[in-house]
């Protein structure tokens, strides 16, 4: 469940954050104001979308950890079950 939410998220996440990325810059360029204050308006937004996308980059990380850590555990899991069957087939034989 968690990894549907989580997949559904990020699928809706980013194109929300690139068209309001792209919208709000053309906003600006079209908007009817000194070239200075412009410059201001678009440091500051290209400085939210580097934030926003650190922010990304950090839960893609977390979430990246996550599967890995599940991943080996299972793995671990298996190995451990494959050894303990072994043993006891060969017990057996």
């Amino acid at each position: 469940m968690t990894e549907e939410l989580t997949k559904k998220e990020n699928s809706f996440l980013a194109p929300l954050l690139i068209g309001g990325v792209i919208g709000a810059g053309l906003a600006l360029l079209l908007a009817p104001k000194p070239g200075k204050e412009v410059r201001e308006d678009i440091k500051r937004l290209a400085m939210a979308a580097r934030d926003s996308v650190s922010k990304t980059i950090d839960q893609g990380k977390i979430l990246y950890e996550g599967g890995r850590t599940a991943v080996t555990s299972a793995i671990d899991a298996g190995k451990a079950v494959y050894l303990q069957e072994k043993e006891k087939f060969q017990k057996a034989s």
